[in-house]
């Protein structure tokens, strides 16, 4: 069974910085993407970012330039490096892993979600 688990969220200022892990453990056949969404209060899920196995990452305009998502390939794991944050920044933020876990079944795992909250 696939597993994604976060860690690294908390409180911060505006202008400030924080630095997300999502560790995936479990087997699978190949990975297609890992990334990161948020969700805030009264707001639907929101993508922010996505590399490929192959590296290349992908990113929403909201978030350009601020966010970075990068992964430690041997131990599966994905970041989001995000400075300057914003109040606006505040949500829940949930992993993501798009997987094959046989040659010909693709599934999409979440994480539990860490919560971000940016104070003005």
């Amino acid at each position: 069974q696939v597993q994604l688990v976060e860690s690294g969220g908390g409180l911060v200022q505006a202008g400030g910085s924080l630095t997300l892990s999502c560790a995936m453990s479990g087997e699978i056949y190949a990975l297609n993407t890992m990334g990161w969404y948020r969700q805030a209060p009264g707001k639907q899920r929101e993508f922010l970012a996505y590399i490929t196995a192959g590296g290349s990452p992908n990113y929403a305009d909201s978030v350009k330039g601020r966010f970075t998502i990068s992964r430690e390939i041997p131990k599966n794991t994905v970041f989001l490096q995000m400075n300057n944050l914003r109040p606006e920044d505040t949500a829940v933020y949930y992993c993501n892993a798009d997987v094959l876990i046989s040659m010909e079944s693709r599934r999409e795992y979440w994480g539990q979600g860490t919560q971000v909250t940016v104070s003005s």
